[in-house]
């Protein structure tokens, strides 16, 4: 665990996760907050979605279609991140702002939520103590989604290709990080304790 250095981005000129935050890369925090993505809530907000040809997922699901990952936090509350780097979400909003009537309404979700993914060998252990949810890939599905507490934080919860994405309240950014550090380091010294052990 010396010399563990905790690097965040877009926090600090260089971004605030652009290193590993344990040594050799063990977990990896990347901050994805400047990504697209569009909150749309409310009475209309299920029929418009539908009317973009999107397929709505059952209420703590995702469904993957047309670029963009939509996941179901309610009813009629939904938030829309592109799978990739494309302009499936900018499209959206797009066609959101050229309609009128009723369409749901803007939650900013954008703005109002950081975005961070939690990658590498220690993500398991990491999250193990950031979240009381069981986590394994036979109980949380990969278009499961956990509205719950992660890091001591009200949090939305979904697994990304390499490990897990965080969405939270955008104010408590700077403890979400420290408490995740102090997380990693416990991760760190759980694994270097059996290993010194073999």
């Amino acid at each position: 665990m010396a010399g563990l250095v905790m690097r965040t981005f877009p926090l600090s000129p260089n971004g605030s996760a652009a290193g590993s935050v344990l040594p050799k890369g063990q977990l990896i925090v990347t901050d994805l907050t400047a990504r697209p993505r569009f909150g749309i809530k409310g009475p209309g907000s299920s029929a418009w979605l539908e009317a973009q040809r999107l397929s709505l997922p059952p209420v703590n699901r995702i469904a993957m279609q047309v670029g963009v990952r939509l996941l179901r936090l309610g009813s009629d509350d939904f938030l829309a991140v592109d799978e990739a780097s494309g302009e499936a979400v900018a499209n959206l909003v797009a066609a959101w702002q050229a309609e009128k009537g009723r369409r749901g309404y803007w939650s900013w979700r954008e703005e109002g939520w950081s975005w961070m993914r939690l990658s590498g060998p220690l993500v398991e252990a990491s999250m193990s103590r950031l979240c009381a949810l069981d986590l394994r890939p036979g109980r949380f599905a990969e278009d499961a989604v956990a509205q719950t507490r992660v890091a001591h934080l009200e949090a939305v919860l979904v697994r990304s290709e390499e490990g897990f994405d965080v969405f939270f309240d955008i104010a408590s950014t700077a403890f979400f990080i420290r408490t995740v550090t102090a997380a990693a380091k416990l991760a760190d010294g759980d694994t270097t304790t059996r290993e010194n052990h073999r």
